[in-house]
């Protein structure tokens, strides 16, 4: 929802149709306020693109590295949480790369699981200051989005058949790598290999982040002021075996205890949109 635009505005803004198998969304915020604004984007398992107008935004790592964001970069995919930061005057535009996507525009899929990098260094051409400082000229982020879906369009390939069979595989029961194996009639290892190169995580890693996902979800459909979280019910739906290891993907994707999240969870982001 947007906020008082005098103050600090964030919002999602939703793609065409004919870009939907390549962006989820794309978020914009904006710090009017005379205060620095720090919040905490959840994993997302997207590789993202920020674009920085204004004064330089930060990103805050788990280790507390801070790193200045110039007009545009591209971290990912995001398998932690991390902290950024929006001082006063400045405002971010995220693309959200949905599934194999940066690999389609870039012919790579991992980055740093630590440090951004510019994208120009993930292209041969010298050609993203350029677009930086057209939609530094453009005031309203509809269009900025716009913009740049124009610009991507020439160098979005073709999905690869096999990827396409991995992003759209549905089951909660079965092996996506053996059951996409035998389709297409190659080695596990084959497909494990292409899940790697072409998403940037494993199907192993993807799985357990759904299942935290799930978590957070189910905790965000309760209503704190009529009833408290049952624990064990979390644990039962989202097929965790105790306590404990619910405990443990929390301080892994997100650095905190499940009942911490839900002192922060307001200053906690989810880029994810399914």
């Amino acid at each position: 929802m947007r906020q008082n635009k005098l103050i600090y505005d964030s919002y999602r803004i939703p793609v065409p149709e004919e870009f939907e198998a390549a962006f989820s969304h794309f978020y914009f915020a904006e710090n009017n306020s005379e205060i620095a604004v720090t919040k905490t984007l959840l994993p997302s398992f997207q590789t993202i693109m920020v674009f920085n107008f204004g004064a330089h935004a930060f990103l805050i790592s788990k280790q507390k590295t801070k790193i200045e964001v110039g007009k545009c970069i591209v971290l990912g995919p995001i398998k932690s949480s991390f902290e950024y930061c929006l001082p006063p005057n400045s405002s971010i535009l995220v693309a959200n790369f949905k599934n194999d996507a940066f690999y389609r525009f870039f012919g790579k899929a991992i980055l740093s699981d630590h440090f951004p990098i510019h994208p120009d260094e993930a292209m041969e051409e010298n050609c993203f200051n350029r677009l930086a400082l057209q939609l530094n000229n453009i005031d309203i982020a509809e269009e900025k989005v716009n913009h740049i879906l124009n610009f991507c369009k020439p160098y979005l390939n073709q999905q690869d058949t096999t990827s396409s069979l991995l992003a759209n595989f549905k089951s909660d029961t079965m092996n996506p790598i053996k059951s996409i194996a035998e389709q297409v009639k190659q080695s596990e290892r084959n497909i494990q290999l292409i899940h790697k190169k072409h998403f940037g995580f494993s199907a192993k890693e993807i799985n357990r982040y759904h299942r935290f996902l799930k978590a957070i979800e189910l905790i965000q459909q309760i209503d704190f002021t009529k009833e408290k979280v049952n624990w064990f019910d979390i644990i039962n739906q989202c097929g965790y075996y105790d306590q404990s290891q619910l405990i443990h993907d929390f301080k892994h994707f997100l650095n905190l205890s499940p009942k911490n999240y839900l002192k922060f969870q307001q200053d906690i982001c989810q880029a994810t949109s399914e």
